[in-house]
């Protein structure tokens, strides 16, 4: 029998008793682990050979996971801060223990999640308290944690693992390896003899002008084998859904806005009559960027802002009489609402001056300090948009999200009064999702307030909303976690096969 070269030497290195890797066959025969997992389908083919695949599991700390082994889970260093605070004999609060554990910006939701959880203690009006009975020092997935970092990961219980994997500081990975073993035939095979058949695998322009193709042997293909599947390039769902969405507002009478991701916080929010000191301009929600003021604001627009701020507006207005900073408006972050765009545009700043009526809308990411779960990212799109007119009322701005939604097949919209620092009378939006059945937030919206109209020069009413691309494209789908779609853990296979939606 003749055979290729690598099947040869696949079969003379092959065990009929013992099951060999093709790693382990690959240094026995000097041959490229590719060449011989395609010799051991040509001989299985032929039944020569058996082919066995095992997946293999292995574990390992992300970069999280080790920073936490090296410091200590959250919920952990928030117990032992309690307990060191009293909160065994008497509750005490939680800003105190906060403080005292140094955890920082997530860390801080993290722990307090996993503090009652793990029944460390409990939680109640603001106020801390441990149990305890309870053992930090026996916290099993700090253990898994200890023994993913050593090798040791045989026996963890699986729940446990999960759970690490869950929230991120295990990853898990899967290879898969071929294990070679002769069948009687192939052993028949053997004692019969192979020979290495001189065979030629692509025809050349060589052979063809030499005339030496006509007598070489050409190896044979096996056109049933199956082949490695090859996909193609192809739109993002999430970007699809987004383009669908600006030909909707188009369609509707609305321009395109674009504007700078990294901003000053002035038209991120002061612009917008958020006080300074407000929680949602601290670390907490914001990224700041450690980079130059940003100096050429408008003088004049900041003046009129900040006496917003300070006074207020109209013979009835407040202001905040909170502090005001104009080296703050003047920091730099990462935009938390494309509604930046809309005060740049409104002010005139962008384009110039605007006559009413107009229709601006962007379809942009915008940034935020969240806790990542299913409906939260720490960067998503927002739906940002606005109508400049006289006499606008909320049924105006209810019967546009109306058509809006109706466009992409979603016609349970419902609205719920809300209150935000920039806009009265304002409401959410909730939706149903298609697959649970649950109310989910979908967007925020209202008529902006005279104290960020007044600044702005704009004297007529202006309508404004911000939805989230992400929650549209739930509610199409019924997609259940937004991490399917975006991002390190979204399923490749679902998004190369998901049905577009006209």
């Amino acid at each position: 029998m003749q055979l290729p070269d690598a099947a040869v030497a696949l079969l003379e290195s092959a065990s009929a008793t013992d099951a060999k890797s093709i790693e382990q066959l690959a240094t026995a025969t000097d041959e490229k682990p590719e060449t011989l997992t395609g010799a051991a389908f040509d001989l299985e083919a032929d039944s020569l050979v058996a082919l066995e695949e095992r997946v293999e599991v292995s574990l390992e700390l992300t970069d999280e996971g080790k920073r936490y082994r090296e410091d200590g889970l959250p919920e952990v260093r928030l117990y032992r801060a309690a307990a060191d605070a009293g909160a065994a004999d008497d509750s005490v609060p939680m800003g105190q223990v906060i403080a005292a554990s140094e955890l920082e910006g997530p860390e801080v939701d993290i722990a307090l999640t996993n503090f009652a959880r793990k029944g460390l203690g409990f939680i109640d009006s603001g106020e801390l308290s441990v149990n305890a009975d309870a053992d930090p020092d026996s916290d099993a997935e700090r253990a898994a944690l200890d023994a993913i970092a050593d090798g040791d990961a045989d026996g963890l219980d699986d729940d446990t693992v999960d759970r690490l994997v869950e929230r991120g500081l295990v990853e898990q990975r899967e290879q898969t390896h071929r294990f070679v073993t002769l069948t009687d035939d192939g052993v028949t095979a053997l004692m019969e003899g192979v020979e290495t058949a001189a065979t030629v695998g692509q025809l050349t322009p060589e052979l063809l002008t030499s005339g030496e193709w006509e007598d070489v042997e050409f190896a044979e293909y096996n056109v049933e084998a199956d082949a490695e599947p090859v996909t193609g390039g192809k739109t993002h769902i999430l970007r699809q859904t987004a383009e669908s969405v600006k030909d909707t507002l188009v369609g509707m009478g609305f321009q395109e806005m674009q504007g700078p991701h990294a901003d000053a916080d002035f038209w991120i929010n002061d612009a917008l009559f958020m006080p300074q000191d407000h929680p949602a301009r601290t670390h907490w929600d914001r990224f700041t960027l450690d980079t130059d003021l940003m100096t050429d604001l408008p003088d004049d627009l900041v003046g009129r802002v900040e006496d917003a701020h300070r006074n207020g507006v109209g013979p009835d207005g407040e202001g905040y009489h909170s502090p005001w900073s104009r080296e703050f408006a003047e920091e730099v972050a990462l935009r938390g609402h494309t509604t930046s765009l809309s005060m740049r545009y409104l002010s005139g700043e962008e384009i110039g001056d605007l006559e009413p009526p107009q229709r601006f809308f962007s379809v942009e990411k915008v940034y935020r300090n969240d806790t990542l779960d299913a409906t939260h990212l720490l960067e998503f799109f927002q739906i940002e948009g606005w109508v400049m007119a006289e006499d606008l009322s909320v049924r105006d701005l209810m019967g546009t999200f109306e058509e809006f939604y109706a466009q992409f097949g979603i016609t349970d919209i419902e609205f719920k009064p809300h209150y935000n620092p920039y806009t009265e009378p304002s409401f959410e939006l909730f939706g149903t999702h298609p697959t649970t059945g649950e109310i989910v937030e979908i967007g925020n919206s209202g008529i902006f307030r005279e104290e960020v109209l007044s600044p702005l020069g704009v004297e007529c009413d202006v309508m404004a909303w911000g939805l989230a691309l992400e929650r549209l494209l739930m509610l199409m789908y019924g997609f259940e976690d937004i991490r399917d779609v975006h991002g390190t853990l979204c399923d490749l296979d679902l998004l190369r096969n998901v049905e577009v939606l006209a």
